[in-house]
Protein backbone atom coordinates (compact mmCIF):
# COMPACT_ATOMS: atom_id res chain seq x y z
CA UNK A 1 0.00 0.00 0.00
CA UNK A 2 1.34 3.64 -0.91
CA UNK A 3 2.98 5.25 2.06
CA UNK A 4 3.24 9.19 2.03
CA UNK A 5 6.30 10.58 3.99
CA UNK A 6 6.23 13.91 5.54
CA UNK A 7 9.04 14.85 3.28
CA UNK A 8 6.83 13.63 0.31
CA UNK A 9 7.05 15.69 -3.01
CA UNK A 10 3.66 17.15 -3.46
CA UNK A 11 4.72 17.45 -7.39
CA UNK A 12 3.64 14.34 -8.01
CA UNK A 13 0.29 14.06 -7.00
CA UNK A 14 -1.35 14.92 -10.21
CA UNK A 15 0.22 11.86 -11.72
CA UNK A 16 -0.27 9.56 -8.44
CA UNK A 17 -4.40 10.58 -9.19
CA UNK A 18 -4.35 9.95 -12.42
CA UNK A 19 -2.86 6.34 -11.48
CA UNK A 20 -5.59 5.62 -9.09
CA UNK A 21 -8.78 7.50 -10.74
CA UNK A 22 -7.78 6.64 -14.78
CA UNK A 23 -9.11 10.02 -15.61
CA UNK A 24 -7.46 11.45 -18.28
CA UNK A 25 -9.03 14.27 -19.49
CA UNK A 26 -9.84 16.29 -16.52
CA UNK A 27 -11.38 19.79 -18.70
CA UNK A 28 -14.17 16.97 -19.29
CA UNK A 29 -14.56 15.68 -16.13
CA UNK A 30 -14.80 19.02 -14.60
CA UNK A 31 -17.66 19.91 -17.25
CA UNK A 32 -19.52 17.01 -16.63
CA UNK A 33 -19.30 17.92 -12.66
CA UNK A 34 -20.40 21.29 -13.94
CA UNK A 35 -23.50 19.69 -15.49
CA UNK A 36 -24.43 18.19 -12.58
CA UNK A 37 -24.27 20.95 -10.40
CA UNK A 38 -26.25 23.02 -12.96
CA UNK A 39 -29.50 20.42 -12.99
CA UNK A 40 -29.67 19.67 -9.55
CA UNK A 41 -28.60 22.20 -7.24
CA UNK A 42 -30.70 24.62 -5.33
CA UNK A 43 -30.29 28.23 -5.27
CA UNK A 44 -28.86 29.52 -2.23
CA UNK A 45 -30.52 32.38 0.17
CA UNK A 46 -30.56 35.74 -1.63
CA UNK A 47 -31.56 37.43 1.49
CA UNK A 48 -29.59 36.92 5.02
CA UNK A 49 -31.78 38.21 7.96
CA UNK A 50 -30.43 41.45 9.23
CA UNK A 51 -28.39 42.12 12.55
CA UNK A 52 -30.23 42.41 15.47
CA UNK A 53 -28.82 43.95 18.94
CA UNK A 54 -25.07 42.78 19.42
CA UNK A 55 -24.61 41.76 16.08
CA UNK A 56 -25.38 45.13 14.83
CA UNK A 57 -23.19 46.70 16.89
CA UNK A 58 -20.44 44.45 16.30
CA UNK A 59 -21.13 44.85 12.73
CA UNK A 60 -19.26 48.43 12.14
CA UNK A 61 -16.48 46.95 13.47
CA UNK A 62 -15.85 43.10 13.11
CA UNK A 63 -18.83 41.33 10.98
CA UNK A 64 -20.23 41.77 7.95
CA UNK A 65 -23.20 39.39 5.88
CA UNK A 66 -22.44 36.41 4.30
CA UNK A 67 -24.56 36.15 1.19
CA UNK A 68 -23.76 33.75 -0.78
CA UNK A 69 -24.96 34.92 -4.10
CA UNK A 70 -23.54 38.45 -3.41
CA UNK A 71 -20.85 37.92 -6.18
CA UNK A 72 -20.15 35.76 -8.93
CA UNK A 73 -18.86 32.06 -8.19
CA UNK A 74 -16.40 31.61 -10.29
CA UNK A 75 -17.68 28.37 -12.49
CA UNK A 76 -15.46 27.68 -15.57
CA UNK A 77 -11.89 27.31 -14.60
CA UNK A 78 -9.23 27.98 -16.96
CA UNK A 79 -6.66 25.43 -18.73
CA UNK A 80 -3.19 26.54 -19.49
CA UNK A 81 -0.68 23.11 -20.64
CA UNK A 82 -2.88 20.72 -18.88
CA UNK A 83 -3.63 22.32 -15.83
CA UNK A 84 -6.11 23.63 -13.91
CA UNK A 85 -6.67 27.11 -12.80
CA UNK A 86 -9.38 29.27 -11.53
CA UNK A 87 -10.25 32.29 -13.68
CA UNK A 88 -9.09 35.07 -11.57
CA UNK A 89 -5.34 33.19 -11.17
CA UNK A 90 -4.76 35.58 -14.12
CA UNK A 91 -4.85 38.43 -12.10
CA UNK A 92 -3.54 37.17 -9.30
CA UNK A 93 0.08 36.83 -11.92
CA UNK A 94 -0.21 39.97 -12.73
CA UNK A 95 -0.07 41.29 -9.30
CA UNK A 96 2.74 38.76 -8.94
CA UNK A 97 4.53 40.76 -11.83
CA UNK A 98 3.69 44.03 -10.30
CA UNK A 99 5.02 42.93 -6.80
CA UNK A 100 8.26 42.18 -8.86
CA UNK A 101 8.49 45.28 -10.93
CA UNK A 102 8.31 47.31 -7.28
CA UNK A 103 11.04 45.73 -5.86
CA UNK A 104 13.72 48.44 -4.64
CA UNK A 105 16.43 46.75 -2.82
CA UNK A 106 17.42 43.14 -3.10
CA UNK A 107 19.44 42.09 0.35
CA UNK A 108 20.85 39.21 2.15
CA UNK A 109 19.38 38.90 5.91
CA UNK A 110 23.08 38.56 7.09
CA UNK A 111 24.07 41.37 5.55
CA UNK A 112 21.87 43.04 9.02
CA UNK A 113 23.81 40.73 11.47
CA UNK A 114 21.78 37.42 11.22
CA UNK A 115 23.39 34.26 11.81
CA UNK A 116 22.14 31.14 10.90
CA UNK A 117 23.88 28.91 13.32
CA UNK A 118 20.94 27.83 15.62
CA UNK A 119 21.31 30.04 18.62
CA UNK A 120 21.72 34.02 17.64
CA UNK A 121 18.38 36.01 17.85
CA UNK A 122 18.01 37.28 14.22
CA UNK A 123 14.70 39.29 15.14
CA UNK A 124 16.35 42.50 14.83
CA UNK A 125 17.67 41.81 11.72
CA UNK A 126 15.16 40.88 9.78
CA UNK A 127 13.09 43.77 10.90
CA UNK A 128 16.25 45.45 9.55
CA UNK A 129 16.21 43.90 6.20
CA UNK A 130 12.21 44.17 5.59
CA UNK A 131 12.42 47.73 6.44
CA UNK A 132 9.05 48.87 5.02
CA UNK A 133 8.56 47.25 2.19
CA UNK A 134 9.46 47.48 -1.26
CA UNK A 135 12.10 44.44 -0.87
CA UNK A 136 13.40 40.76 -1.13
CA UNK A 137 14.91 39.56 1.48
CA UNK A 138 17.56 36.38 0.71
CA UNK A 139 17.61 33.59 3.92
CA UNK A 140 20.94 31.50 3.27
CA UNK A 141 21.15 28.15 4.21
CA UNK A 142 21.26 27.46 7.80
CA UNK A 143 18.37 27.89 11.02
CA UNK A 144 17.64 31.11 11.60
CA UNK A 145 16.57 31.92 15.18
CA UNK A 146 13.76 34.70 15.61
CA UNK A 147 10.66 35.91 17.83
CA UNK A 148 8.58 36.10 14.63
CA UNK A 149 8.55 37.91 11.42
CA UNK A 150 6.30 40.65 10.38
CA UNK A 151 5.93 41.45 6.25
CA UNK A 152 5.10 44.65 5.16
CA UNK A 153 3.59 45.26 1.66
CA UNK A 154 5.38 44.88 -0.90
CA UNK A 155 8.01 42.32 0.16
CA UNK A 156 9.44 38.71 -0.70
CA UNK A 157 11.03 36.76 1.58
CA UNK A 158 12.98 33.42 0.18
CA UNK A 159 15.37 30.98 1.01
CA UNK A 160 17.19 28.22 -0.53
CA UNK A 161 14.72 25.00 0.00
CA UNK A 162 12.81 23.65 2.48
CA UNK A 163 15.02 21.93 5.05
CA UNK A 164 18.33 23.85 3.91
CA UNK A 165 16.62 27.88 5.06
CA UNK A 166 14.89 26.87 8.38
CA UNK A 167 13.05 30.29 10.40
CA UNK A 168 12.84 28.77 13.80
CA UNK A 169 11.09 30.53 16.93
CA UNK A 170 13.07 31.18 19.83
CA UNK A 171 13.13 29.21 22.75
CA UNK A 172 11.54 32.05 24.52
CA UNK A 173 8.96 32.77 22.33
CA UNK A 174 5.06 32.82 23.37
CA UNK A 175 2.67 30.53 22.65
CA UNK A 176 0.86 32.75 20.88
CA UNK A 177 3.52 33.93 18.55
CA UNK A 178 3.91 33.00 14.66
CA UNK A 179 7.36 31.79 12.40
CA UNK A 180 6.13 34.59 10.11
CA UNK A 181 2.89 37.22 9.40
CA UNK A 182 1.99 40.01 7.70
CA UNK A 183 2.71 42.95 9.35
CA UNK A 184 -1.07 44.97 9.87
CA UNK A 185 -3.83 42.38 10.67
CA UNK A 186 -6.48 45.19 10.75
CA UNK A 187 -4.69 48.15 8.24
CA UNK A 188 -4.09 44.91 6.06
CA UNK A 189 -1.56 44.25 3.87
CA UNK A 190 -0.97 43.56 -0.29
CA UNK A 191 1.77 41.94 -2.54
CA UNK A 192 3.95 39.49 0.06
CA UNK A 193 5.33 36.43 -1.37
CA UNK A 194 6.90 33.67 0.94
CA UNK A 195 9.06 31.26 -1.12
CA UNK A 196 11.90 28.34 -0.63
CA UNK A 197 11.34 27.89 3.41
CA UNK A 198 10.94 25.90 6.55
CA UNK A 199 9.19 27.92 9.12
CA UNK A 200 9.39 25.60 12.48
CA UNK A 201 7.32 26.53 15.19
CA UNK A 202 9.53 24.73 17.54
CA UNK A 203 7.26 23.47 19.95
CA UNK A 204 9.16 21.35 22.25
CA UNK A 205 9.81 24.83 24.01
CA UNK A 206 6.42 24.00 25.47
CA UNK A 207 5.82 21.81 28.20
CA UNK A 208 4.63 18.41 27.00
CA UNK A 209 1.15 18.12 28.82
CA UNK A 210 -0.69 21.55 27.90
CA UNK A 211 -2.55 22.52 24.58
CA UNK A 212 0.01 24.14 22.25
CA UNK A 213 -2.40 26.78 20.82
CA UNK A 214 -3.28 29.87 22.91
CA UNK A 215 -6.24 31.29 20.59
CA UNK A 216 -8.12 32.42 17.75
CA UNK A 217 -5.80 32.70 14.86
CA UNK A 218 -2.51 33.21 16.70
CA UNK A 219 0.05 29.64 17.07
CA UNK A 220 0.44 28.95 13.23
CA UNK A 221 3.73 29.00 11.44
CA UNK A 222 2.44 31.26 8.68
CA UNK A 223 -0.60 33.64 9.18
CA UNK A 224 -1.83 35.67 6.19
CA UNK A 225 -4.88 38.38 8.11
CA UNK A 226 -6.19 40.65 5.81
CA UNK A 227 -4.10 40.41 3.01
CA UNK A 228 -4.69 40.90 -0.41
CA UNK A 229 -2.73 38.75 -3.59
CA UNK A 230 -0.07 36.81 -1.27
CA UNK A 231 1.94 33.69 -2.26
CA UNK A 232 3.41 31.42 -0.26
CA UNK A 233 5.69 28.51 -2.62
CA UNK A 234 7.43 25.54 -1.85
CA UNK A 235 7.70 26.38 1.81
CA UNK A 236 7.00 23.89 5.21
CA UNK A 237 5.17 24.26 8.17
CA UNK A 238 7.22 22.31 10.95
CA UNK A 239 4.98 21.19 13.88
CA UNK A 240 2.78 24.12 15.08
CA UNK A 241 0.92 24.62 18.00
CA UNK A 242 -1.94 25.92 16.13
CA UNK A 243 -1.86 25.45 12.11
CA UNK A 244 1.29 25.17 9.38
CA UNK A 245 -0.55 27.81 6.90
CA UNK A 246 -3.55 29.79 7.90
CA UNK A 247 -5.49 32.43 5.28
CA UNK A 248 -7.89 34.44 7.52
CA UNK A 249 -9.41 38.08 8.68
CA UNK A 250 -8.14 39.90 11.06
CA UNK A 251 -9.85 37.89 13.86
CA UNK A 252 -12.21 34.97 13.84
CA UNK A 253 -15.72 35.88 14.71
CA UNK A 254 -18.26 33.40 15.83
CA UNK A 255 -21.34 36.09 16.18
CA UNK A 256 -24.22 33.60 14.01
CA UNK A 257 -24.35 31.65 10.87
CA UNK A 258 -24.93 34.37 8.13
CA UNK A 259 -21.97 36.65 9.13
CA UNK A 260 -18.54 36.78 7.96
CA UNK A 261 -15.54 38.60 10.05
CA UNK A 262 -14.38 41.76 8.29
CA UNK A 263 -10.64 41.96 7.30
CA UNK A 264 -10.68 38.47 5.37
CA UNK A 265 -7.99 37.98 2.72
CA UNK A 266 -8.63 37.82 -0.69
CA UNK A 267 -6.45 36.30 -3.60
CA UNK A 268 -3.82 34.25 -2.18
CA UNK A 269 -2.00 31.16 -3.96
CA UNK A 270 -0.32 28.51 -1.38
CA UNK A 271 1.50 26.13 -3.76
CA UNK A 272 3.97 22.87 -3.32
CA UNK A 273 3.50 23.62 0.67
CA UNK A 274 4.43 20.60 2.81
CA UNK A 275 3.26 20.62 6.83
CA UNK A 276 3.28 18.19 9.66
CA UNK A 277 3.06 18.19 13.44
CA UNK A 278 0.36 20.46 13.55
CA UNK A 279 -1.87 21.19 16.61
CA UNK A 280 -5.26 21.41 14.48
CA UNK A 281 -5.06 22.15 10.95
CA UNK A 282 -2.17 21.72 8.08
CA UNK A 283 -4.00 24.36 5.45
CA UNK A 284 -6.58 26.30 6.49
CA UNK A 285 -8.91 28.63 5.29
CA UNK A 286 -11.34 31.83 7.22
CA UNK A 287 -13.89 34.15 6.30
CA UNK A 288 -11.88 35.18 2.83
CA UNK A 289 -12.19 34.46 -0.80
CA UNK A 290 -10.11 33.60 -3.79
CA UNK A 291 -7.99 31.04 -2.36
CA UNK A 292 -5.96 28.62 -4.33
CA UNK A 293 -4.23 25.50 -2.76
CA UNK A 294 -2.67 23.74 -4.85
CA UNK A 295 0.04 20.30 -4.97
CA UNK A 296 0.91 20.37 -1.16
CA UNK A 297 1.39 17.81 1.49
CA UNK A 298 -0.21 17.76 4.76
CA UNK A 299 0.76 14.39 7.04
CA UNK A 300 1.07 13.59 10.50
CA UNK A 301 -0.74 16.01 13.35
CA UNK A 302 0.36 16.19 16.64
CA UNK A 303 -3.50 17.15 17.83
CA UNK A 304 -2.33 19.01 20.91
CA UNK A 305 -4.33 21.83 20.16
CA UNK A 306 -7.27 19.59 21.15
CA UNK A 307 -8.44 17.45 24.45
CA UNK A 308 -6.56 14.45 23.36
CA UNK A 309 -8.90 12.14 21.63
CA UNK A 310 -11.21 14.64 20.17
CA UNK A 311 -8.54 16.32 18.09
CA UNK A 312 -10.68 17.27 14.51
CA UNK A 313 -7.15 17.96 12.80
CA UNK A 314 -7.08 17.72 9.34
CA UNK A 315 -5.28 18.17 6.53
CA UNK A 316 -6.54 20.93 4.37
CA UNK A 317 -9.65 22.58 5.74
CA UNK A 318 -11.98 25.48 4.50
CA UNK A 319 -13.52 26.64 7.42
CA UNK A 320 -15.87 29.11 8.92
CA UNK A 321 -16.68 32.25 6.44
CA UNK A 322 -14.70 31.09 3.61
CA UNK A 323 -15.65 31.29 -0.27
CA UNK A 324 -14.23 30.21 -3.13
CA UNK A 325 -11.80 28.00 -2.62
CA UNK A 326 -9.91 25.93 -5.28
CA UNK A 327 -7.87 22.94 -3.97
CA UNK A 328 -5.90 21.22 -6.57
CA UNK A 329 -3.64 18.06 -6.68
CA UNK A 330 -3.37 18.19 -2.96
CA UNK A 331 -2.77 14.55 -0.48
CA UNK A 332 -3.17 14.36 3.16
CA UNK A 333 -2.20 11.44 5.22
CA UNK A 334 -2.85 9.57 8.71
CA UNK A 335 -5.21 13.14 9.62
CA UNK A 336 -8.72 13.39 11.08
CA UNK A 337 -9.81 14.68 7.82
CA UNK A 338 -8.00 14.38 4.78
CA UNK A 339 -9.94 17.48 3.14
CA UNK A 340 -12.49 19.29 5.96
CA UNK A 341 -15.27 21.69 4.50
CA UNK A 342 -17.36 23.13 7.57
CA UNK A 343 -18.09 25.78 10.27
CA UNK A 344 -18.72 25.58 13.49
CA UNK A 345 -22.37 26.14 14.79
CA UNK A 346 -21.87 29.83 15.65
CA UNK A 347 -20.60 30.93 12.11
CA UNK A 348 -21.20 31.00 8.43
CA UNK A 349 -20.45 27.85 6.86
CA UNK A 350 -17.53 27.52 3.86
CA UNK A 351 -19.40 28.01 0.47
CA UNK A 352 -18.33 27.54 -3.40
CA UNK A 353 -15.90 25.01 -3.10
CA UNK A 354 -14.14 23.20 -5.54
CA UNK A 355 -12.03 20.14 -5.31
CA UNK A 356 -10.21 18.94 -8.16
CA UNK A 357 -7.62 16.50 -7.79
CA UNK A 358 -6.78 14.80 -4.13
CA UNK A 359 -5.26 11.83 -2.58
CA UNK A 360 -6.04 10.67 0.38
CA UNK A 361 -3.87 8.23 2.74
CA UNK A 362 -5.18 6.48 5.59
CA UNK A 363 -6.92 9.55 7.22
CA UNK A 364 -10.22 9.11 9.46
CA UNK A 365 -12.15 10.82 7.45
CA UNK A 366 -10.84 11.39 3.82
CA UNK A 367 -13.55 13.65 2.67
CA UNK A 368 -15.79 15.84 5.32
CA UNK A 369 -18.64 18.19 4.58
CA UNK A 370 -20.45 19.64 7.08
CA UNK A 371 -21.92 22.44 9.76
CA UNK A 372 -21.79 22.02 13.13
CA UNK A 373 -25.15 22.69 14.84
CA UNK A 374 -27.20 22.82 11.35
CA UNK A 375 -27.70 18.91 11.32
CA UNK A 376 -30.55 17.51 13.64
CA UNK A 377 -34.52 18.13 12.62
CA UNK A 378 -34.39 20.32 15.81
CA UNK A 379 -31.58 22.39 14.04
CA UNK A 380 -31.90 25.40 12.65
CA UNK A 381 -31.36 25.05 9.04
CA UNK A 382 -27.83 26.17 7.97
CA UNK A 383 -27.94 29.77 5.47
CA UNK A 384 -24.75 28.85 4.22
CA UNK A 385 -23.94 25.20 3.75
CA UNK A 386 -24.26 25.48 -0.16
CA UNK A 387 -22.47 24.33 -3.22
CA UNK A 388 -19.37 22.12 -3.44
CA UNK A 389 -17.68 20.69 -6.46
CA UNK A 390 -15.63 17.81 -6.01
CA UNK A 391 -13.76 15.95 -9.14
CA UNK A 392 -10.82 13.13 -9.13
CA UNK A 393 -10.56 12.25 -5.57
CA UNK A 394 -8.89 9.43 -4.23
CA UNK A 395 -9.49 7.65 -0.68
CA UNK A 396 -7.56 5.00 0.35
CA UNK A 397 -7.63 2.88 3.47
CA UNK A 398 -9.32 5.20 5.69
CA UNK A 399 -8.58 4.16 9.43
CA UNK A 400 -9.00 4.69 12.80
CA UNK A 401 -7.28 7.45 14.83
CA UNK A 402 -6.11 8.27 18.38
CA UNK A 403 -6.43 12.04 16.83
CA UNK A 404 -10.36 11.54 17.36
CA UNK A 405 -11.13 8.71 19.33
CA UNK A 406 -14.31 8.08 19.10
CA UNK A 407 -15.14 8.63 15.02
CA UNK A 408 -15.23 5.64 12.48
CA UNK A 409 -13.54 5.67 9.41
CA UNK A 410 -15.56 7.22 6.34
CA UNK A 411 -14.29 7.77 2.87
CA UNK A 412 -16.33 10.49 2.97
CA UNK A 413 -19.01 12.29 4.75
CA UNK A 414 -21.74 14.52 3.76
CA UNK A 415 -23.68 16.70 6.89
CA UNK A 416 -26.24 19.58 6.41
CA UNK A 417 -24.58 20.52 3.21
CA UNK A 418 -27.16 21.39 -0.16
CA UNK A 419 -25.50 21.55 -3.61
CA UNK A 420 -22.98 18.67 -3.31
CA UNK A 421 -21.44 17.09 -6.74
CA UNK A 422 -19.25 14.08 -6.84
CA UNK A 423 -17.40 13.03 -10.07
CA UNK A 424 -15.19 10.32 -10.18
CA UNK A 425 -14.16 9.12 -6.78
CA UNK A 426 -12.11 5.83 -6.12
CA UNK A 427 -12.19 4.51 -3.01
CA UNK A 428 -10.04 1.41 -1.97
CA UNK A 429 -9.93 0.16 1.86
CA UNK A 430 -7.74 -2.35 3.24
CA UNK A 431 -9.34 -6.11 3.07
CA UNK A 432 -7.47 -6.77 6.31
CA UNK A 433 -8.65 -3.96 8.36
CA UNK A 434 -11.55 -4.20 10.23
CA UNK A 435 -14.28 -1.92 9.26
CA UNK A 436 -16.82 -3.18 12.12
CA UNK A 437 -19.50 -2.86 9.41
CA UNK A 438 -19.66 0.41 8.84
CA UNK A 439 -20.66 2.22 5.63
CA UNK A 440 -17.87 3.93 3.25
CA UNK A 441 -19.84 7.09 2.42
CA UNK A 442 -22.12 8.59 4.30
CA UNK A 443 -25.08 10.93 2.82
CA UNK A 444 -27.04 11.98 6.67
CA UNK A 445 -28.00 15.12 8.43
CA UNK A 446 -30.73 16.94 6.50
CA UNK A 447 -28.13 16.97 3.31
CA UNK A 448 -29.89 18.14 -0.12
CA UNK A 449 -29.03 18.05 -3.46
CA UNK A 450 -26.39 15.57 -3.45
CA UNK A 451 -24.95 14.03 -6.86
CA UNK A 452 -22.67 11.26 -6.36
CA UNK A 453 -21.45 10.02 -9.67
CA UNK A 454 -18.84 7.73 -11.33
CA UNK A 455 -17.90 6.44 -8.02
CA UNK A 456 -15.77 3.06 -7.91
CA UNK A 457 -15.27 1.40 -4.53
CA UNK A 458 -13.32 -1.69 -3.48
CA UNK A 459 -11.45 -3.80 -0.77
CA UNK A 460 -13.72 -2.76 2.05
CA UNK A 461 -13.82 -6.55 2.94
CA UNK A 462 -15.30 -5.68 6.63
CA UNK A 463 -17.71 -2.35 5.86
CA UNK A 464 -21.43 -2.55 5.50
CA UNK A 465 -23.01 -0.90 2.65
CA UNK A 466 -20.38 1.01 0.72
CA UNK A 467 -23.04 4.15 0.31
CA UNK A 468 -25.46 4.95 3.27
CA UNK A 469 -28.32 7.80 2.78
CA UNK A 470 -29.48 8.43 6.12
CA UNK A 471 -33.11 8.30 6.75
CA UNK A 472 -35.64 9.27 10.02
CA UNK A 473 -36.04 13.16 11.28
CA UNK A 474 -33.05 14.29 10.06
CA UNK A 475 -33.01 12.70 6.76
CA UNK A 476 -30.98 13.45 3.90
CA UNK A 477 -32.71 13.99 0.71
CA UNK A 478 -32.85 14.57 -3.25
CA UNK A 479 -29.78 12.46 -3.52
CA UNK A 480 -29.08 11.56 -7.33
CA UNK A 481 -26.53 8.54 -6.97
CA UNK A 482 -25.10 7.18 -10.67
CA UNK A 483 -22.38 5.31 -12.25
CA UNK A 484 -21.49 3.05 -8.88
CA UNK A 485 -18.94 0.06 -9.11
CA UNK A 486 -18.26 -2.21 -6.58
CA UNK A 487 -16.62 -5.59 -6.04
CA UNK A 488 -19.36 -6.73 -3.49
CA UNK A 489 -22.24 -9.56 -4.47
CA UNK A 490 -25.10 -7.82 -3.04
CA UNK A 491 -26.54 -4.53 -3.30
CA UNK A 492 -23.72 -1.87 -2.02
CA UNK A 493 -25.80 1.26 -1.58
CA UNK A 494 -28.74 1.13 1.34
CA UNK A 495 -31.60 4.25 1.56
CA UNK A 496 -33.20 4.89 4.76
CA UNK A 497 -37.36 4.92 3.92
CA UNK A 498 -37.68 8.23 4.65
CA UNK A 499 -36.04 9.45 2.22
CA UNK A 500 -38.88 11.31 -0.84
CA UNK A 501 -36.59 12.03 -3.34
CA UNK A 502 -33.89 9.64 -4.53
CA UNK A 503 -32.98 8.33 -7.53
CA UNK A 504 -30.04 5.40 -8.23
CA UNK A 505 -29.00 4.01 -11.83
CA UNK A 506 -26.29 2.01 -12.94
CA UNK A 507 -25.15 0.30 -10.03
CA UNK A 508 -22.45 -2.29 -11.22
CA UNK A 509 -21.30 -5.29 -8.89
CA UNK A 510 -19.59 -8.51 -9.06
CA UNK A 511 -22.52 -10.25 -9.47
CA UNK A 512 -25.32 -7.71 -9.25
CA UNK A 513 -26.48 -5.07 -11.63
CA UNK A 514 -29.70 -2.81 -10.73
Amino acid sequence: MIYLSKTHDPGKNKDLIKDYTGIDNIQQAIEETNQLFNQYKKEAPAIIPPFRGLQKLMGLFLIKSAGIQDREWSHTPAVSEGTVYPEWKLLLDQEYQKLQNMIKREVDVTEFGAKGDGMTDCTEAFRKALGSGHVKVIVPEGIFVTRGIKLPSWSIITGKGKGKSVIKLHPQSSRSAWVITNKSHFKGNRNIAVEHLSLDWNVERLPQAIRTSAGNNRSSCLLFANVTYGWVKHTEGINPGLHCFDVSSTVYTYFGDGTRARGGSRYIWLDHLNGYGFGDDGITTHHSDDILISNSHMCDPSGRAHKKGSSNSNGIEVDDGSRNVWLLNNSTARCFGGVEIKAHHNASAAANVHIIGHLSINDNRSYNFRHIGHHKAGDPESLTAYNIKATNLVSIAPRYTDLYSESKPRGMVISGYRNVVVNGFTLIGDPEYDYHGEPVISVQYRARNIVLNSIEMSAFKTAGKYIKVFGGKQRADSVYIKNIKTDIGETPILAGKEIEDITIKNVQSRALEI
